[in-house]
């Protein structure tokens, strides 16, 4: 059985359902921003496999290298910042970050 696009939009679709269950359930922020990565890299792979499967070219590889860099630079932004709120409140929680003052 050869795999075809309908067992990657499956595997992205998973990829991108998990990211939305780790993003809405979890309670510290390292758990929310490995959701956001699962939920990039879900639409990553679609956009390869629509390359592959539809257009015949490199468009969603330039695309999906796009979102690579734009990942990884959102979690550095990300993770300096959770780096400096745990330096500040000694915790990552969401609930305690929500009532920040000015």
């Amino acid at each position: 059985m050869a795999v075809g696009l309908s067992h990657f939009l499956m595997v992205s679709g998973l990829l991108f359902v998990l990211g939305i269950i780790s993003m809405i359930s979890r309670r510290n922020m390292i758990g929310v921003l490995l959701g956001i990565e699962l939920i990039m890299n879900a639409a990553g792979l679609n956009f390869i496999a629509f390359s592959r499967y539809i257009a015949q070219d490199l468009s969603g590889h330039i695309f999906t290298l796009f979102i690579l860099i734009i990942a990884a630079s959102e979690a550095v932004v990300a993770l300096a910042i959770v780096l400096r709120i745990y330096q500040n409140r000694a915790t990552i929680s969401v609930e305690a970050v929500g009532e920040m003052k000015c």
